[in-house]
């Protein structure tokens, strides 16, 4: 290369989340390290670091070294979690916690952002450019049938655009949703959001509206909109602005329609 150019570097570090005490382990391999004794919590950080590659070494930075880092900052700060003598300072404040204690020790490297994924459906995430405000994401999912057609065009037309969508019938979808918004944690509980209220706005504006429903013929937002997974996700992105408290702000939402075709609409 004649030019340097900044990257980006992430790195996942698997860690199971024990009360005991235990010693982090040195390797990052498939599993969790520690490794977990019995049914544990178990969570990943996904570290992504910015800067440019060292020429000697052909490295941003090595990647034992955030290994190290995260697993002595983040292991104990995660058990203390499960400590009954310790109140718990949710994920929004422990994630910026863990965001400024990491950046710290592994200067004068940098980290861009840092996620914490707590289950394969919800994930949080502090950004360097953003704090104190927090990321968190969950998914749902609702199945729904929709026929793709549009009444302008010929019925020739229409099965060489939709294929087998245009069936007169229609089709069903186990349609996935992920909503992402931003928040600056609360200092008393550490939430963006208490999920039983994040779950249940969701589940009210969008789930009990679309699951288990024909689009077409059931949903009053497709009557004259032909129900693609571009304007599905463009209708639920409209029906979820507004809807969280003043201090949350909607920033993107994502529909997969099928494992290969997903559509997002962002706030920015």
């Amino acid at each position: 290369m004649s030019k340097k150019t900044d990257i980006l570097l992430t790195r996942e570090v698997r860690l199971a989340i024990t009360a005991l005490e235990s010693a982090p382990g040195e390797a990052n391999n498939f599993a969790a390290n520690p490794p977990p004794n019995g049914v544990i919590p178990v969570v990943t950080l996904n570290v992504r670091m910015a800067g440019r590659v060292n020429a000697d070494t052909g490295m941003l930075v090595n990647i034992k070294h955030i290994d190290q880092i995260v697993r002595r900052v983040a292991a104990p700060a995660m058990a203390d979690m499960l400590r009954p003598d310790i109140r718990s300072i949710g994920p929004g404040l422990l994630l910026t916690e863990l965001f400024q204690r990491c950046g710290a020790a592994l200067v004068p490297y940098e980290i861009n952002d840092l996620t914490l994924h707590v289950s394969p459906w919800m994930y949080f995430q502090a950004n360097g450019g953003e704090l104190p405000m927090i990321r968190m994401a969950q998914r749902f999912e609702f199945s729904a049938a929709h026929r793709l057609h549009n009444p302008d065009f010929s019925p020739e037309k229409n099965l060489e655009l939709f294929g087998k969508c245009n069936n007169p019938n229609g089709h069903g979808h186990n349609y996935e949703l992920e909503v992402l918004v931003g928040g600056q944690p609360d200092p008393h509980s550490g939430q963006i959001l208490p999920l039983a209220q994040f779950q249940r706005l969701i589940n009210e504006h969008i789930i009990d509206v679309f699951d288990h429903k024909h689009l077409n013929l059931d949903c009053p937002e497709f009557a004259a909109l032909n129900p693609t997974v571009e304007n599905i996700a463009q209708i639920i992105f409209s029906k979820l602005q507004g809807v969280f408290p003043a201090h949350v702000k909607l920033l993107a939402i994502k529909v997969w329609e099928t494992p290969k075709t997903c559509c997002e609409v962002r706030a920015y």
